[in-house]
C-alpha cells in the first residue's frame, strides 16, 4: 500500500511539473509574439517593468490554457452541429475568441490584440503548448498513453493498462488502392513503411472483387459476411420505389440491417470491436464516423460523430488539422489549375466544393480516424477496422497513377507508420493487417469520348430526343453513327421535350463507375429481353453495338438470362465460361461467375451495362465524371490486396484464389480466432509488439 501511495504522489508531482513547464513555455511564446506582432500588446502605453510584463504574460497564458481546457470541449460539442466543411474556419475564430477573453482577465486590462492577430496568436500558442506537453509526456510512458487515450474519448470505458497477453488486430483499409498500385508504390519508394513490412513481417495477397467493385459491396461483405443483393453502388428497387445509394446514411443502415438478418450474425467486430470511418459498423460496440448510424437521432447508442469531438477536444489538434485542411484545398486548386493550363487528358471538372471535399477526405477524416485507432489500441481493443478514404477520392479526379495520388500514398504510409509506433505503447501486442476494398481503373469518361452520356444513349435507343449538348465533343461522331445505325434514323436535333404515353414510362438510368443500370419504374418486375424488345425494339441493339459498351446483361424468358455483345453476340447466362469467346472474353478470369451471381439478385436492374475495357492498357470508360473509376468489371478496379503478418495463417492455400468480399470476411474471422489462441512468434528482430 505504501508503494501504491508513493507511486500516486509521484504521478501527481510529475503532472504538476509538466503543467508548470507548459505554462512557462506558453508565457515565453506570448512574450515573443508580443515582440514580433505590432497589433499585439501586453504592456501599457506608459511602459512597464520587465517583471510586470512577465507577470501579465504569465497570467494571460495561464488564463488561455484554463479556458482551452475547460471551455474548448464544450465548444467542440456545439461544433458537431456544424457542417464539417466549415469546421476549420470556426476553429480559428473560436480559438482567437478564447484568447481575447483570456487577455481581458489579466490585471488592468493592459494586453490588447486585434481580432485577426488574436487568431494567429491563439493558433501558435495552442500548437506550442500541445507540442511541449506531448514532448514531456513521451518520457513518461503512462502519461503518454493517458494523453493519447484521452484524444480518443475513452473516459467512459477506461481499462487497466495491464491488458490481455493475446494479440489484438488492427484492420487498416486503404480505400481504392489496388494490388498493382501498392506494388508500384513500394518499388518507387513511396511507401517505405509498407516496403519494410513486406521485406520482413508481412505477406501480400491479391484478391478479386465481385462485379460490383465498390466500397459498399466490398465493405458490407468484409464486415458482415454477405453482400447479397448489392448489384452496384446505386440502384433502383421496384418494390419500394427507392433509389439505394451505398454512401447515403439511410441506405447504409438498411443494407446493414438486411445483412445481419441474412447471416444471423452481428458482424466481424461484435466481440470487443471498434469501427472507425466505415460505411458499416461490423457489429462493433465502439463506433465513430460510421455512416450506417449517422442518420439516426444522436444518443448513447449513436456515436458516429463522437470521433470528431474526441479529436478536436484538443485545440492544438483542431488548429493543426485546420491549417492542413486549407493547405490541401489550396494544393488541389493549384494542381487542377496546372492540369487545365497544360490541357492534360483525360480530365474532369474539379471546381466548386471539390477542393474542400478532397481536403476533408485527405486531412480531417484521416486525422480523426488515425487518432481513434490509436486510442483503441491504447485501450486494448481486440479488433479495430478503420477506413482511410484519401487515395480513392483523389484518384477519382486526378487518376489512379497520377502524381497527386502518389502524394496521398506517401501520407497513408506515414499514417501506417504512426499506428505501428503507437502499438509499441499498447497494453497488448497488435497485429496490423492492411487491405483494400477495390482498386481503380483509369480511362476517359464515356461522355468525354463519345459526346453523350449513358442516359443520352438510352434515350436515343428508346426513340426519345437527345439534347444538342450531347454532340459537343471531338469524338461524338462515332457515337452518333452507332446510334443512327441501330435506329435507322437521325438523332433528334431540336432538343425538344417529348412526354411518352403512360406515367413513369421513361427509363431510370443510374451509373456506378463503369457499370450502368437501367430500370423501368412503371413495370413492377424485372423486365425480360422480350418485353424490352416489344416496348423499345432498338434499345438493346443500340447498347450492345455501341463501341463504348463491353456487354449487356438482361433477363430472358427463353434462357433465364443472356449476355449481349456487339455484332449480335449473345450467350445464355447458364453457358457463360471464362475460356469461351464472346462479350466477356476480355474481362479475365472470374467475370462469368461474377455476372452469373449478380444476375441472381432480386434487385438487379432490368438492364445491366458494363463499359468497354481495353486489356492492353487497363482502361475503362466511366459512366460518371471520373478518370479513375470502379464499380464494374475491367482492370485494376477488381484486384485489391490483403497484406497480413506472417504470424497469421496464409490467406489462401497454394493455388487457391481469394474471390469476393465474403471470402475475405471468412479469412479475417479465422485470423481473429487465431489471435485468441496461442501466439506464434514472428521472428522479426527487435520487434515483439507489431505484427
Amino acid at each position: 500500500m505504501r508503494d501504491v501511495g508513493a507511486g500516486r504522489w509521484r504521478r501527481i508531482v510529475s503532472q504538476i511539473g509538466r503543467s508548470v513547464a507548459v505554462w512557462a513555455v506558453s508565457t515565453l511564446t506570448m512574450l515573443v509574439l508580443a515582440g514580433i506582432l505590432p497589433d499585439f500588446q501586453i504592456r501599457s502605453g506608459d511602459g512597464d517593468s520587465a517583471t510586470r510584463i512577465a507577470v501579465t504574460a504569465a497570467i494571460g497564458a495561464g488564463a488561455f490554457g484554463l479556458l482551452s481546457a475547460l471551455a474548448w470541449p464544450v465548444l467542440v460539442r456545439l461544433l458537431l452541429l456544424v457542417p464539417a466543411l466549415v469546421l476549420g474556419l470556426l476553429v480559428f475564430f473560436l480559438n482567437g475568441a478564447l484568447l481575447l477573453v483570456a487577455l481581458r482577465l489579466t490585471p488592468a486590462d493592459r494586453p490588447e490584440a486585434a481580432p485577426e492577430t488574436a487568431v494567429v496568436v491563439a493558433a501558435v500558442m495552442s500548437a506550442v503548448a500541445s507540442a511541449t506537453g506531448a514532448a514531456l509526456a513521451v518520457r513518461d510512458d503512462d502519461a503518454y498513453r493517458r494523453r493519447l487515450y484521452r484524444l480518443a474519448d475513452r473516459r467512459g470505458t477506461a481499462r487497466r493498462f495491464e491488458g490481455p497477453t493475446t494479440a489484438g488486430v488492427v484492420f487498416l483499409q486503404l480505400d481504392g488502392v489496388g494490388h498493382d498500385v501498392l506494388v508500384r508504390a513500394v518499388e518507387k519508394g513511396l511507401m517505405p513503411t509498407v516496403a519494410s513490412w513486406l521485406g520482413a513481417s508481412h505477406r501480400l495477397t491479391p484478391w478479386r472483387t465481385d462485379w460490383s467493385s465498390q466500397t459498399g459491396a466490398s465493405q458490407l461483405g468484409i464486415l458482415h459476411g454477405t453482400n447479397h443483393d448489392i448489384p452496384a453502388f446505386r440502384w433502383y428497387e421496384k418494390d419500394t420505389g427507392e433509389v439505394m445509394v451505398c454512401n447515403r446514411p439511410t441506405s447504409a443502415a438498411e443494407l446493414q440491417r438486411r445483412a445481419v438478418e441474412h447471416t444471423g450474425d452481428g458482424g466481424l467486430l461484435t466481440v470487443d470491436g471498434a469501427s472507425r470511418g466505415n460505411l458499416f459498423s461490423g457489429g462493433a460496440e465502439e463506433q465513430a464516423l460510421v455512416l450506417s448510424i449517422a442518420g439516426r437521432r444522436r444518443g448513447r447508442e449513436n456515436r458516429s460523430r463522437a470521433g470528431y469531438f474526441s479529436y478536436f477536444s484538443d485545440p492544438a489538434n483542431a488548429v493543426r488539422t485546420a491549417l492542413s485542411f486549407f493547405a490541401e484545398a489550396g494544393r488541389e486548386i493549384g494542381q487542377s489549375t496546372v492540369a487545365r493550363m497544360r490541357k492534360r487528358r483525360p480530365r474532369v471538372a474539379r471546381g466548386g466544393l471539390y477542393p474542400f471535399i478532397r481536403a476533408f477526405a485527405t486531412v480531417v477524416e484521416r486525422d480523426v480516424v488515425v487518432a481513434a485507432v490509436m486510442g483503441d489500441m491504447l485501450a486494448g481493443r481486440t479488433a479495430v477496422y478503420a477506413d482511410l478514404v484519401a487515395y480513392d477520392e483523389v484518384a477519382h479526379h486526378s487518376g489512379p497513377h497520377s502524381r497527386d495520388a502518389e502524394k496521398v500514398l506517401q501520407r497513408l504510409d506515414r499514417s501506417a507508420a504512426l499506428i505501428a509506433q503507437i502499438a509499441e505503447q499498447a497494453p497488448r501486442p497488435y497485429r496490423i493487417v492492411l487491405l483494400s476494398d477495390h482498386g481503380q481503373s483509369p480511362g476517359e469518361t464515356f461522355r468525354g469520348r463519345y459526346g453523350l452520356g449513358l442516359g443520352d444513349l438510352v434515350r436515343a435507343g428508346c426513340g426519345l430526343p437527345v439534347p444538342r449538348k450531347a454532340r459537343r465533343t471531338h469524338s461524338g461522331a462515332e457515337a452518333r453513327a452507332a446510334v443512327r445505325a441501330a435506329l435507322h434514323r437521325p438523332v433528334e436535333e431540336d432538343g425538344g421535350r417529348h412526354v411518352p404515353p403512360g406515367r413513369h414510362s421513361e427509363p431510370l438510368v443510374l451509373a456506378s463507375g463503369n457499370l450502368g443500370l437501367i430500370s423501368f419504374p412503371d413495370v413492377h418486375h424485372r423486365m425480360t429481353r422480350e418485353e424490352i424488345d416489344a416496348r423499345h425494339p432498338a434499345l438493346l441493339t443500340t447498347l450492345a453495338n455501341h463501341p463504348g459498351v463491353g456487354f449487356v446483361l438482361v433477363r430472358s424468358e427463353e434462357h433465364g438470362g443472356v449476355v449481349l455483345g456487339a455484332h449480335g453476340a449473345e450467350i445464355p447466362v447458364d453457358e457463360l465460361g471464362d475460356e469461351l469467346p464472346g462479350p466477356l472474353a476480355d474481362f479475365g478470369p472470374g467475370a462469368a461467375s461474377a455476372v452469373r451471381r449478380t444476375h441472381s439478385f432480386p434487385h438487379t436492374a432490368d438492364i445491366m451495362v458494363n463499359s468497354w475495357y481495353d486489356p492492353a492498357e487497363g482502361e475503362v470508360l466511366a459512366f460518371e465524371e471520373q478518370i479513375g473509376s470502379h464499380g464494374g468489371l475491367g482492370g485494376d478496379q477488381g484486384r485489391p490486396f490483403l497484406m497480413a503478418p506472417l504470424g497469421l495463417s496464409a490467406a489462401a492455400e497454394e493455388g487457391e484464389e481469394l474471390v469476393g468480399a465474403e471470402h475475405i470476411h471468412r479469412v479475417l474471422r479465422r485470423w481473429l480466432r487465431e489471435c485468441n489462441g496461442p501466439q506464434v512468434p514472428l521472428g522479426v528482430p527487435g520487434d515483439h509488439r507489431v505484427a
